[in-house]
């Protein structure tokens, strides 16, 4: 009987095994930072395997839960290299679990009482990061949309640390058509994420101590020639990023963990 289990079904019940907010559960005091990556932009190099394999070293301290809006898994069939399939993403070093909008209510309909994806993830995450932040994306956010997975979790977010007792940051990398980028709708939404709910430190010379304010820090885009033949608007690139993760979440050269503030 097991013989005529497909690869195909054993595949869909690993994927399934940890995507079960059950696992979600028990994984927050597994003793690592974690880690919630995010993918909306189909229409740049895809650049989350790269950012896990630059965080790879840190195998012992570090776990990787991502998220992938319908559009960005649209892309993600194996057509190339930087253009793998939504599975293959589980195998890569860290990884724990790929969520995609269908895992939010399913696969067995939601009773009372019951855990609710979006907000464990908030719950799990020590940080979200998401490369690219698509111009659609960006205007859901700004505007309190939360219509798919991610944009519920970064509307659940636990801004002042009131309710996790955490401090946590979202880190986003905004990748667009150029004339996108220089939208005067894109720069009062940017506005909004880096002077309203922008990160912010201040360190005091009494107590010695320092507090941030604020949940969003903005990585700029460079200007590059896009995929659409325009230059500039192009996501920051992975080592900024991955250094802007090492920094928040106090990673160690060797993978030892470290205090987060």
């Amino acid at each position: 009987m097991l013989q005529s289990v497909s690869g195909e079904h054993d595949n869909h019940y690993v994927k399934s095994q940890s995507n079960a907010v059950e696992t979600l559960v028990a994984a927050r005091e597994d003793g690592k930072k974690h880690l919630l990556l995010a993918h909306t932009c189909p229409d740049v190099a895809n650049p989350v395997p790269v950012i896990i394999e630059t965080l790879a070293r840190y195998h012992e301290a570090l776990s990787i839960r991502i998220v992938l809006t319908g559009s960005a898994a649209h892309f993600l069939g194996g057509q190339s290299d930087e253009q793998p399939t939504v599975h293959s993403l589980l195998h890569m070093p860290n990884v724990d679990a790929v969520y995609q909008d269908r895992d939010e209510w399913g696969p067995r309909p939601w009773v009372r009482g019951a855990s609710i994806l979006h907000i464990e993830l908030r719950r799990w995450a020590d940080m979200l990061v998401v490369a690219p932040l698509s111009a659609n994306t960006l205007a859901k956010v700004v505007n309190g949309m939360s219509d798919n997975l991610l944009t519920s979790v970064i509307r659940a977010w636990d801004t002042d640390a009131s309710i996790d007792m955490q401090k946590k940051i979202i880190l986003v990398a905004p990748a667009m058509n150029s004339a996108m980028w220089r939208n005067p709708i894109t720069k009062k939404q940017i506005r909004v994420l880096t002077e309203d709910w922008g990160v912010r430190e201040e360190v005091s010379v009494t107590t010695r101590t320092r507090s941030i304010t604020g949940w969003f820090e903005v990585l700029t885009p460079i200007s590059k020639t896009l995929a659409c033949g325009d230059t500039g608007g192009a996501m920051a690139s992975v080592p900024t990023i991955c250094e802007a993760i090492e920094k928040r979440l106090k990673l160690s050269t060797v993978g030892e963990l470290l205090p987060l503030p």
